[in-house]
Formats: structure tokens, sequence, C-alpha cells
């Protein structure tokens, strides 16, 4: 048997160092943050990025958090990396379209296509937001740089971000109304070609049916069991109302009026996710100032859950 010398052991520890630190440069694990700048001539519209990724065996998956304008959005995302080309692709991203004139009026359903560039300064993801072919003529490309946090990309540190992900506040604007019991949303007709399209295509299922007292109603709606990062639009006869709601603890309070002019309203339930414990569920309550109605609903992303109201008879 032939034994090492001293300088043969320091060979290999240095050959071992070099590889662990070589296949470690090669890895989009961690915590990436910066800026990225939609590529048009005059737009001056800019995000700030946050990424968090994880690589499995055969794919990849993360958290995405970005804030543009004054409102926040995390979500969560997957695709793949090859490390031989250092390419990363994640895949069917909604980010908010640019020329938005307020918070989430318009998604641009995007895949996000990047490089991994290693220096001796540290490790970047460089690449764009590219628009899916349906949405190529309205959305133009964002260019982003992340630069690798390394101090924080500690394995328990990004297993930690993905246990508290559906913790988190998903879809907010920060604002006084953090601090209350329940936010309350006055109903507007919203703007999103996006999620209107998909309403469409998805089968409305009648899950309750109520009669009500009166044509002014309290509606509260809340996740139903546990906090698992549920996000919600609602549809208020076949209008987009409310969009992009994450379901918590607190109540999302509505007032709505019903339309004299039709025998039923009906209120659907559009379901953005799934959250990390599928169906979207959600637990309504409509007050009509003499009772309360406590209905348990469930959408998918193939079912809407929806809800018809009719007025009692005098």
């Amino acid at each position: 048997m032939i034994g090492c010398t001293s300088s043969t052991k320091k060979i290999l520890i240095a050959i071992s160092l070099l590889f662990s630190l070589h296949s470690h440069s090669q890895s989009v694990f961690g915590y990436w943050y910066g800026g990225a700048n939609v590529k048009t001539n005059s737009s001056a519209n800019n995000y700030l990025v946050e990424l968090i990724l994880q690589p499995e065996n055969n794919y990849v998956k993360g958290v995405l958090n970005y804030y543009f304008k004054d409102t926040y959005r995390s979500l969560q995302v997957k695709g793949n990396y090859n490390a031989a080309t250092r390419q990363l692709a994640l895949y069917d991203i909604p980010v908010v379209y640019h020329g938005s004139l307020a918070s989430f009026e318009v998604d641009c359903m995007m895949n996000m296509l990047a490089t991994l560039r290693v220096s001796q300064t540290g490790s970047d993801l460089v690449g764009t937001f590219k628009s899916l072919p349906d949405y190529k003529n309205i959305c133009p490309d964002i260019n982003f740089n992340l630069h690798l946090n390394a101090d924080i990309s500690k394995k328990d540190s990004v297993l930690q971000a993905f246990a508290e992900y559906k913790e988190s506040v998903q879809v907010w604007k920060p604002s006084y109304d953090d601090t209350l019991v329940a936010v309350t949303i006055t109903p507007r007709k919203v703007i999103n070609y996006v999620t209107e399209k998909k309403f469409t295509e998805r089968e409305n299922v009648i899950v309750n049916e109520i009669e009500v007292a009166s044509d002014s109603l309290k509606l509260s709606i809340y996740d139903n069991g546990e906090i698992d990062g549920d996000i919600i639009s609602l549809f208020y006869n076949g209008q987009l109302v409310i969009n992009n709601q994450k379901l918590t603890h607190k109540s999302i309070k509505i007032d709505l009026t019903l339309d004299s002019t039709k025998v039923d309203n009906e209120i659907s339930m559009f379901a953005e996710n799934l959250g990390l414990i599928p169906p979207n569920t959600a637990l309504v309550v409509i007050d009509d100032g003499q009772k309360k109605y406590e209905l348990r609903v469930s959408s998918s992303l193939e079912k809407n859950a929806t809800i018809r109201i009719r007025r009692k008879k005098p």
C-alpha cells in the first residue's frame, strides 16, 4: 500500500477545495437582489427584485419578490437550470404591466431567462423577463441584473424562507390599513385582461344559493383553515372587482349592492393560485343586516366557485 506524503495530502486538499468552489460557483442557490428596467426608448419604469432559489434534482424552485411603483408582490416560481451552460429559465410569471396607472391593473405573463456570471467580485444573474407569445405586442422585455448575497445564502436561511412563504403578505400596498384587524375594499371595475380571459375559460360552478332580506350586503372573506398562501380575485356579476388578494386570518371586507334588474346576482371566486394546500379555499360571510350566512367555498385552476344571491320577495 502506497502512503501519502504531507505535500501530496496538501495537493489533494487543494484540488478538492477548488473543485468544491467551482461546483458551488455553478449553482444558482441562494438570495439574489437587484433591479429590472423596462426595455423601451423612453420608459424609466423599474422594478426592485429579490429572488430566492433552491435547485432540486430535475428543476429549480423559488420565491420571487418585486416592488413596483407603490405595490409589493411575492409569488412562487419554478423552472430549470442547466449548470453546464449556466442558463436559468423560470416560467409563467405574472409581472405587472409597466404602464399601469394603479397597482395590478394588467398582468403580463412572462418567462424569466437568465445567465449565471461568476467573477472574483461575486455572482450575478443577468437576463430578461420575456413575454409569452400572446402578450409580446403589449408587454416589452424587462432587463434585469441580480447579484448574489453570499453572506445570507445559507441552506437554513433559504429553507426558512420557503417555510415562511405562506405566512408572508403576498400582495399589499403599505398603508395604515395594514395594522387593522380587517381591510375594507370598495369594489370597482378592475381592468385585468389576463384574469378576465382566464375567468371566462374556467367553468362557473354554483356552490351556494341564498336568499337575502336586503339589497345592501356586507361580505367578509377569510382563508378557510390553515393560512397557506391562497390568492384570489373576485368577480361580481361577471365583472372583476377585486384583483389578486391574499386570504389570511384577517378579513377582506366588501360592501355590495344587489343589481335590482337581475333575478340573481352572482359572486364568483377566481383562484389565482392553489396555495400550498390545494384547492384554493375561503370562508365567505355574507351579512344582509338580519342574518349572517357562513359559506365555505373552494376554487381550482379549472373551476370558479360561484355564490348565487336572490332578494327575498316582500
